[in-house]
């Protein structure tokens, strides 16, 4: 049953169609990982949070960590989010929301305590999924 499963809980928002973006986020370099981390879950996604709910599907944060450790010494970004919204009117609506001064304001505040700004990047996903069953049905044939 989908309702009890924790997994399908949180995938579901997954399945439907919305219209997502990525952005793609540095940290100071003043900062380590752990405080960049520990600052942006305990306080920016907090303001995130206050702001996208009942606008956005989904709000999620992938931080990066590097497979090698050679692989972080110049890592170009440090986390990504991903925001998902009903369609483009609502993300459009959003836009509309944080670009108000006072909340614009208040983000860019918050942000400057955590991001390298001038680093940040913005995209909206097409999506294409492989569906890996169909191609393993198709081997045993």
């Amino acid at each position: 049953m989908i309702g009890s499963d924790p997994l399908m809980l949180r995938t579901r928002h997954l399945e439907r169609p919305m219209f997502r973006t990525v952005t793609l986020l540095k940290r100071r370099p003043d900062l380590s990982m752990e405080e960049f981390i520990a600052y942006y879950e305990s306080a920016h996604a907090r303001i995130g949070e206050r702001y996208l709910a009942g606008r956005a599907l989904h709000y999620t944060r992938r931080f990066l960590h590097p497979l090698a450790p050679a692989d972080g010494a110049d890592k170009p970004y440090d986390v990504v989010m991903e925001i998902g919204f009903a369609d483009r009117a609502a993300f459009d609506a959003t836009i509309a929301a944080l670009s108000e001064p006072d909340v614009a304001a208040e983000i860019a505040e918050d942000e400057e305590r955590l991001f390298d700004r001038a680093q940040n990047r913005m995209f909206f996903l097409e999506e294409h999924v492989s569906d890996l069953d169909a191609v393993l049905a198709e081997r045993s044939q």
